[in-house]
C-alpha cells in the first residue's frame, strides 16, 4: 500500500470521526455558544479538537421520546 493511500485513508476515516462528534455535541443537552465553540474546535483542530471533546466535552446527549429504547 503506497504511503499516500494510507494518507487519504486516514483522512476519511478522521472526516467521518468528525461528521459524527458533531452530530453528537449539535445533539447534547447545553447552551448553544458552548456548542458552538466544541463545533469550531473539532473542525479547526480536528485530531486536537477530537480528543479534547472526548475527554471534556459534552456527555449527555436528548433522547427522543418517541425512541424505542428504554
Amino acid at each position: 500500500m503506497h504511503i499516500e493511500t494510507i494518507w487519504i485513508v486516514f483522512a476519511a476515516v478522521l472526516l467521518l470521526i468528525e461528521l459524527w462528534a458533531i452530530n453528537r455535541v449539535r445533539k447534547a443537552e447545553g447552551k448553544s455558544s458552548t456548542k458552538g465553540v466544541w463545533m469550531v474546535v473539532i473542525v479547526f483542530v480536528p485530531l486536537f479538537g477530537l480528543i479534547a471533546w472526548a475527554l471534556a466535552g459534552p456527555k449527555h446527549v436528548a433522547q427522543n421520546p418517541h425512541s424505542s429504547q428504554a
